[in-house]
């Protein structure tokens, strides 16, 4: 029997994989109704849904491997990191999905979130204040209007599979739907801020940076305190806190 090994696990979700079979269970239907729905309408290489009996969700590994992962070094050739921005373009050309991703919060939504989180990650100590105060300044370019993409919403370096300079598959679609693109991006090169212009290049197209560069703050600012709490270490070198601090 192949070994059983936990991927990721919380509160919130747990995939498993078993052999080339990942098993993901969610306390949210609505995030697995989303993500099979996003998978069939994604014109880029997703994996296979094998079978669902909610709350799990069984689906194929894809070939390849990452280009690495936050806090990890980088790896693969510029080529390949071109043509992950490739395949991210081809996911914004595409048709809207109906619903709102992750990617699709409204402005005024987004900013009240961001600066309550800002005043309890100092209220508890968990961030310096000019730490923070500099970063919420950053964000607020990545606050302004946007045409809404396909976007996938939570576009991590470790859901982008490559081969030979070529896309093999992304996974984890839960937070998929109508967006920002420059979320996606920004997202997607999180941490290895030396392989932009490489993704950009691939991408194609003109690309506001101070835009992707204030969606890192976002980001970050509203990851470190649930990152804290549910086991997971935004400390660690190359990881949030230090994306943030590249900003002072």
């Amino acid at each position: 029997m192949d070994e059983v090994q936990v991927v990721v696990a919380h509160s919130e979700r747990v995939t498993l994989r078993v052999g080339d079979v990942f098993l993901k269970v969610d306390a949210d239907q609505a995030r697995i109704d989303a993500e099979v729905e996003a998978m069939s309408l994604a014109p880029v290489p997703t994996p296979e849904v094998l079978w669902r009996k909610p709350p799990v969700l069984a689906i194929a590994a894809v070939p390849g491997a990452t280009l690495g992962r936050l806090g990890g070094p980088s790896t693969g050739s510029q080529a390949a990191w071109a043509a992950a921005g490739a395949a991210i373009r081809k996911l914004h050309d595409a048709p809207l999905p109906l619903g709102v991703g992750r990617a699709g919060r409204g402005v005024g939504e987004l900013a009240s979130e961001l600066d309550a989180e800002c005043e309890v990650l100092v209220a508890n100590g968990l961030l310096p204040a000019d730490l923070v105060t500099r970063n919420r300044q950053a964000a607020e370019a990545a606050l302004r209007p946007w045409t809404p993409v396909f976007t996938h919403g939570d576009l991590q370096i470790a859901h982008v599979f490559v081969e030979d300079d070529q896309v093999t598959g992304i996974i984890d679609w839960s937070e998929a739907g109508r967006g920002d693109a420059l979320y996606d991006l920004a997202t997607f090169t999180l941490g290895h801020e030396e392989h932009l212009d490489d993704v950009l290049a691939g991408y194609g197209g003109d690309v506001d940076l101070e835009v992707i560069r204030g969606w890192w703050a976002v980001r970050s600012l509203l990851a470190v305190r649930w990152l804290t709490e549910h086991g997971f270490d935004p400390f660690l070198p190359g990881c949030e806190v230090d994306v943030l601090r590249s900003r002072m």
